[in-house]
């Protein structure tokens, strides 16, 4: 959508600008005039006819000219009224200031609701209410009470918070970083996230989005929105408010593992969004991605004139897992032959404590040019020779003459270094007050590159058996039955492709005997009841069962022992079916989350699924690249491949599995989680088996 009239307003008018200095009508009034605007500004008060030298007006209908933009800063009850007001006078962009909506409580939800009737009435358009406001530094425009206008930047920024943004600007304003635009959004009555973030995508001023988000407006439009924008630009976004509330009352391991956590951690990965822990780690890439070009790989050089410096690097660029650059034969002979005995040429390269600008220069010039090397970061420890600041110059200089490849550097120090930072940050150079820091941005770089290079998306579609789904699904909900027990949910997987174990079920011990010599030995014995979901709980499992006799005092036993636990359990007999005997076991599952549909979930299975709590999630549908990659991103990845050779299982198996689990959660939302554990998996030759299934619908 376009904002044009938000971001590109030639005149502003402020309704409930004040006369007192510390209310918040006084202030945004003060910040817009001394910001410098070169557009008109209207001051609309009724008790007064001038406010800090601008002509007061009654109401915005005697305005001499229709605003670009209003600034609505009254009490609550009054907001109503102006918004009606600009409705008349034909304004099409409007920031509420005000507070007490929905924020406050019922009598605010109702006058934040009246707001978006006259809006949607309209083509006006809301930021707002219960925030504080916008800044256009490129426009020389102030519209808020966050602060001193930052210098001009690439980066633009908005947030949910008020007080988050007020502390972002005065950050940058210590550090001088610059922005585009800072929007708060508050309660996001009208404009929200997905607003804003397009109107940033298209916008030519902007090569950074950043942002503070505690809610997400539409969790589908979200992804397919971010997706599309990291293709172009970079999304920081730190996002809070995350908690694990309603996790354990799901019914299934995929359900209670399913954390809110989980859910915004895969989402932002699948968009190309980058997480941000903190507003420091925020600034640490967004200096980077605004001033530097994109790694092609994750291969760093370091260049130091300290050892301890250059292994430290190493270090973080090993725990990162990164890869810490092999030089090519003419770069390390360059090295050999210009620099002393004593300086170590291999990667971390250690030019020395006496290391003057000139050495940094020739080095970082042949370094930055070798082939083998995607990022390169400079430290440097302020010793009693060593040039800061003409370091920092040369640098800079070399930044500017290579221009294909990041450069990245970390000054160590205080104020020895400070004049030298400045000449870095305005050279356009990022620095970084640890060698941690820096790689962690340097990993950030890599891994953004590398999704923006990804090939395009590719679902498989498998041939199926929809109808007997349906049916399956249909009977269910008709029944009321919400939670489907395992030979449905078999029934289920079965006409979507999975194999599963040979088995019936028996009403009799001599039945079971039958079922178990036809199988053949050994055998595992399942309870059978729609209102037993965790068999395994109440001792509803009996597995490596061998001979007739055991059939039978294993059928007797569990027939007379869960009765007398679960009295009312309807029990229809005992599964009988064949025991798996090769194989790893793992769980396949998804849980469609409320904001952003399916995802799917892979990780150890059996017994100690939800103690280890070694899974991966991933939105549906899956791609067979993205199913792959959710199996690489837990330990059990190490089990699958095996310790030695021909030791491994089939991976390929696994994540068409995945993929065929995801092609059922797309097709039928009525289906709200599903549990495959565990899904035993062998070699390429052996066809894996979904021992146990659960499935738990849902009314749509």
């Amino acid at each position: 959508m376009s904002l044009r009239h938000f971001f590109d307003p030639h005149s502003v008018a402020i309704v409930g600008a004040s006369r007192a200095k510390g209310k918040v009508g006084y202030e945004i009034l003060s910040a817009a005039i001394s910001s410098d605007y070169s557009g008109s500004i209207f001051a609309v008060n009724p008790n007064a006819d001038v406010i800090l030298g601008v002509k007061s007006y009654k109401s915005l209908e005697e305005l001499p000219e229709k605003p670009d933009l209003v600034v609505i800063v009254v009490p609550a009850k009054r907001v109503i009224g102006n918004i009606r007001q600009c409705i008349n006078i034909g304004c099409k962009s409007v920031i509420v200031i005000s507070s007490g909506f929905k924020e406050a409580g019922q009598e605010g939800a109702k006058l934040e609701k009246e707001i978006i009737r006259l809006v949607r009435s309209s083509d006006m358009r809301l930021i707002g209410p219960n925030c504080i406001g916008m800044m256009l530094p490129g426009k020389k425009l102030n519209a808020s009470f966050a602060g001193v206008l930052p210098a001009k930047g690439p980066i633009s920024y908005f947030s949910q918070s008020g007080s988050i943004m007020a502390a972002i600007v005065d950050m940058a304003n210590t550090i001088g970083i610059g922005f585009s635009k800072l929007i708060s959004i508050g309660n996001k009555t009208d404009i929200n996230e997905l607003d804003v973030m397009e109107a940033l995508g298209k916008d030519e001023d902007t090569k950074v989005i950043a942002g503070y988000l505690e809610t997400i407006s539409d969790g589908d439009a979200f992804i397919r929105m971010a997706e599309m924008i990291s293709k172009e630009k970079p999304i920081l976004l730190m996002k809070s408010g995350v908690t694990e509330f309603g996790a354990k009352a799901a019914s299934s391991h995929t359900g209670r593992l399913m954390g809110s956590e989980s859910a915004y951690e895969c989402i932002f990965e699948r968009a190309g969004v980058i997480r941000c822990e903190s507003i420091k780690v925020q600034f640490d890439f967004a200096r980077a991605f605004a001033t530097q070009p994109l790694p092609k790989s994750d291969r760093i050089a370091v260049i130091a004139n300290a050892g301890g410096a250059g292994i430290m690097a190493a270090d973080a660029i090993d725990r990162e897992g990164l890869t810490l650059a092999r030089f090519t034969e003419k770069t390390t002979k360059m090295l050999a032959e210009n620099l002393s005995d004593a300086a170590n040429i291999d990667n971390p390269i250690d030019l020395l404590g006496d290391a003057l600008a000139g050495r940094y220069e020739l080095v970082l010039k042949a370094v930055v040019e070798d082939e083998n090397v995607d990022t390169v970061l400079v430290m440097l420890s302020p010793h009693a020779m060593t040039e800061c600041i003409a370091t920092a110059e040369a640098v800079v200089k070399v930044s500017k003459e290579n221009g294909h490849k990041p450069i990245l550097a970390c000054f160590l120090g205080a104020s020895k270094i400070s004049e030298s930072l400045k000449v870095l940050w305005e050279g356009g150079v990022p620095y970084y007050d640890s060698p941690e820091s820096a790689v962690a941005t340097a990993k950030v770089m890599a891994s953004y590159s590398k999704w923006r290079s990804r090939p395009k998306r590719v679902v498989k579609m498998f041939s199926v058996n929809r109808r007997k789904v349906e049916g399956v699904i249909f009977r269910c909900l008709k029944q009321k039955k919400y939670e489907i027990g395992e030979m449905r949910s078999k029934e289920i997987l079965e006409a979507y492709g999975f194999t599963i174990p040979k088995g019936a079920v028996a009403t009799s011990a001599e039945q079971a005997v039958n079922i178990a010599n036809q199988i053949g030995y050994p055998v595992v014995l399942k309870i059978w009841s729609p209102d037993i979901i965790h068999k395994m709980k109440f001792d509803g499992v009996k597995v490596n069962i061998i001979g007739d006799q055991a059939v039978r005092d294993g059928f007797d036993l569990m027939m007379y022992r869960i009765p007398q636990k679960l009295p009312e359990a309807k029990i229809s007999g005992i599964v009988v079916e064949q025991m798996c005997k090769q194989g790893q076991e793992v769980i396949l599952g998804m849980h469609r989350d409320r904001r952003f549909g399916p995802l799917m979930m892979f990780g150890m299975g059996g017994k100690l699924v939800e103690v280890l709590e070694d899974v991966a999630f991933y939105p549906a549908p899956l791609t067979a690249d993205e199913a792959k990659e959710m199996l690489v991103r837990t330990q059990t990845y190490r089990m699958l491949t095996g310790t030695e050779e021909g030791d491994g299982v089939s991976l390929d198996l696994i994540a068409e599995a995945l993929q065929r689990l995801s092609q059922l959660a797309m097709e039928f939302p009525q289906i709200k989680e599903i549990d495959i554990n565990p899904f035993v998996v062998g070699h390429e030759s052996v066809t894996p088996l979904a021992v146990d299934a659960m499935i738990t619908l849902e009314d749509i």
